[in-house]
């Protein structure tokens, strides 16, 4: 590998790595408009085996906007990534698959809250309030399929493999 082909990829490595964090912060912060832009065209994210549903990422993002209100604390740690580089057919297009381990602690909403701000942003308001004790955390492996475009890397695919998952009742 010539220099020029060693940096270009260590670019690509910190882009792809900006985009799986910007996904979990997307995520936890409930910024489902944030979420959508992530996405390549035809983006799609598979979240059933978390009890979730698969479709196109403006899908999911709606049906993420309403379920995860019941969460006032949402925090995904995306851990030991494996980044390999692939070409799409006839050399369309660059593509990437990032496997990435899970641990996502969450803690209900209490106290008859909504589990959204004012401005629709979940737990942020909340947070600065008291910090909440996860009563919901569970983990897996997450599969990336990632594609250059004109805009940077996108996420093509996000499948969500849940391995386990724990939820503690608090006596109240």
């Amino acid at each position: 590998m010539t220099q020029r082909v060693e940096l270009a990829a260590v670019m690509d490595r910190l882009a792809i790595d900006a985009l799986i964090t910007e996904y979990a912060v997307t995520v936890d912060d409930g910024d489902w408009d944030a979420y959508r832009r992530l996405f390549s065209p035809g983006g799609r994210a598979d979240y059933r085996s978390a009890g979730g549903i698969e479709g196109a990422a403006d899908d999911v993002a709606t049906w993420m906007t309403e379920t995860l209100r019941m969460f006032s604390m949402r925090q995904h740690l995306i851990v030991n990534r494996r980044l390999e580089f692939g070409t799409l057919e006839q050399d369309v297009g660059d593509t990437a698959r990032v496997r990435a381990d899970y641990v996502n602690p969450m803690a209900f909403v209490t106290d008859g809250a909504d589990g959204a701000d004012a401005d629709g942003k979940d737990g942020k308001e909340r947070a600065a309030k008291g910090t909440p004790e996860p009563d919901f955390v569970c983990g897996g492996r997450y599969s990336f399929g990632l594609l250059r475009t004109h805009s940077g890397w996108r996420l093509r695919e996000v499948v969500v493999a849940e391995k386990w998952r724990r939820i503690t009742q608090h006596a109240g």
